[in-house]
């Protein structure tokens, strides 16, 4: 390979930088809301200031759940392109660029809104809660901001289709583009709700809402964003791990597969986080539940292909019996460790997520802080692992710099008490969630309710894991800073592993894409039509606007 597709061009690696500047001072603002956030819930501890507990909710799940992986996402999917298509040409950067600055303007405006508590409407803003409309207006910039940035990956990888007709698409580089085209058409659920029914409602252009229109366009957008998190963690699994470990791909046509899958059946499943709400038949919540089991395919697909790769690796270097590759994995290079710890964490939430969808035992634990406990083993654990272990050697490869002995031996440090941070935190979560306490709600007890008094113990737990994983955002805050403007200059390689000899070449279909989009929008279109026009036409009056805080 020529040494350009080896080292990421220099004004390439700045607009990358400049995403990932964001993500990591979303990561430092978030991370003290959490930390502040299960310290109130322990009771012992009151905000200053007159903040409310639901001001630094809103903070902590938008600016962790959307600005920090936004950011993130296309920072590093860009990084991925230039890396395997070769450098961006000018035009495209200028795309990113535009992409970037829109984002940042609408992440200013929401955050100003939820800061001076005009916006304290959750994670979900959920109608009929409302928000001032610069705070939707905001939201609204950060993802057409993000469409702009996705066009510029789009035409990236045609150009290179272009210039090598015939030939499959470099992986990273098809990887991308499938989550900028499952993006795209999951944001057009929650563009729709601010842009037609959110704004005009805060502005007062209109009096009501209806609320199970906005709530079901916000889950067409909030489950795939489940996976636009994901994907960018399974291209570092499928792709970089192997080459970090020093072995090969199981499978390139496996990892397409998996990846078009998510494509397919991600975005029509929202119904599932709809299941004890009123107004939709529950046959189509029947039918979106099974769709949801359908996503589990590509995730099992994977788990096999991962260690697959680790034992074919192992048994290369001489591993015998069966466990014996475990010996031979790099457990002391924290681009591997560091990551390993994620796909660990995902057999729980994988497993959580399977009950969370099943129409009886959402039942059990719907809005309740077990669903918290999920996201927190998915999202805060298994993907926010996994983009730490990337950035420990992206940075130094964009910066001219390396990760030192030190700094690798900090940063396995540092996974590790996330880890242990998150044992603690989303296994109380977990535990409390069973026995009732809800999601979403301050300290309470409820005028000392017997059942509430059993919640405290597991949310002074909650207290205990928050702070050991603030901990842990501080060793990941020094490491960034470290590897961005004070390590040592050098080469860091950008690992990109083969796919195994044996394995079979991907084939043209993979790349039909009005055959894969085509097929998505034939499911979202059965799975939501008949559903909304329901919605539509039995409507009740409609809510008025509540600022509760």
């Amino acid at each position: 390979m020529s040494k350009a597709l080896t080292k990421i061009d220099r004004k390439d690696a700045k607009m990358v930088m400049a995403h990932l500047y964001v993500a990591f001072v979303s990561l430092a603002i978030g991370g003290l809301c959490g930390l502040l956030q299960v310290l109130v819930r322990t009771g012992k501890v009151q905000l200053p200031a007159g903040i409310s507990y639901y001001q630094i909710l809103t903070v902590h799940g938008v600016i962790l759940a959307l600005v920090l992986t936004t950011f993130f996402i296309i920072g590093f999917q860009f990084a991925a392109i230039s890396r395997t298509a070769g450098t961006l040409s000018n035009g495209i950067r200028k795309t990113g660029w535009a992409g970037f600055w829109t984002m940042l303007i609408g992440t200013v405006l929401a955050a100003t809104m939820i800061l001076l508590n005009e916006a304290s409407v959750l994670y979900t803003f959920y109608a009929p809660l409302q928000a001032h409309f610069l705070f939707y207006l905001g939201l609204t910039l950060v993802v057409v901001g993000s469409w702009i940035s996705c066009a510029g990956m789009v035409a990236a990888y045609v150009k290179w289709r272009k210039a090598n007709p015939g030939k499959p698409g470099p992986l990273l580089t098809f990887m991308s583009v499938v989550n900028a085209v499952l993006w795209f058409i999951a944001t057009l659920g929650v563009a729709a709700t601010v842009l037609f029914q959110l704004l005009p409602w805060s502005m007062g252009l209109v009096d009501r809402v209806n609320v199970a229109v906005s709530r079901t366009l916000f889950w067409y957008f909030g489950h795939p964003l489940v996976y636009f998190w994901l994907l960018p963690a399974y291209m570092c699994w499928y792709v970089i791990i192997p080459k970090v470990i020093g072995g090969k791909m199981f499978s390139d046509t496996m990892a397409r597969l998996a990846f078009i899958l998510f494509l397919i059946f991600s975005i029509p499943v929202g119904f599932h986080h709809q299941l004890v709400e009123p107004g939709i038949d529950p046959a189509w919540k029947f039918i979106q539940v099974i769709l949801t089991f359908m996503v589990a395919i590509p995730s099992l697909m994977t788990a096999f292909a991962m260690f697959a790769t680790f034992e074919l690796y192992g048994r290369s270097q001489g591993a015998k019996g069966l466990f014996g590759w475990v010996k031979k994995l790099p457990w002391n290079d924290a681009r591997f460790t560091v990551p390993f710890i994620g796909m660990l964490a995902f057999i729980p939430g994988g497993i959580g997520g399977l009950i969370n969808a099943s129409h009886q035992l959402n039942a059990v634990v719907h809005n309740t802080i077990w669903v918290t406990g999920h996201f927190h083993l998915t999202i805060a654990t298994t993907v926010i692992l996994t983009y730490f272990g990337v950035a420990y050697w992206l940075v130094p490869h964009l910066t001219g710099r390396v990760l030192t002995k030190k700094m690798n031996r900090l940063a396995i440090i540092q996974g590790v008490t996330w880890a242990v941070g998150m044992t603690f935190m989303s296994g109380a979560m977990h535990a409390e969630g069973l026995l009732g306490g809800p999601r979403r709600s301050a300290f309470s007890t409820y005028g000392d309710a017997p059942q509430t008094l059993e919640w405290i113990p597991y949310q002074i737990a909650q207290a205990v894991g928050g702070a050991i994983l603030f901990l842990s955002i501080i060793l990941c805050l020094i490491i960034f800073i470290n590897l961005a403007f004070f390590a040592p200059k050098g080469e860091e390689e950008f690992p990109v592993s083969e796919a195994s000899e044996h394995a079979a070449q991907p084939s043209p279909v993979f790349e039909n894409w009005k055959l894969w989009v085509g097929i998505t929008a034939a499911l979202i279109l059965f799975a939501y039509t008949i559903p909304f026009i329901d919605m539509i036409q039995n409507a009740p009056p409609g809510a008025k606007g509540f600022k509760l805080w």
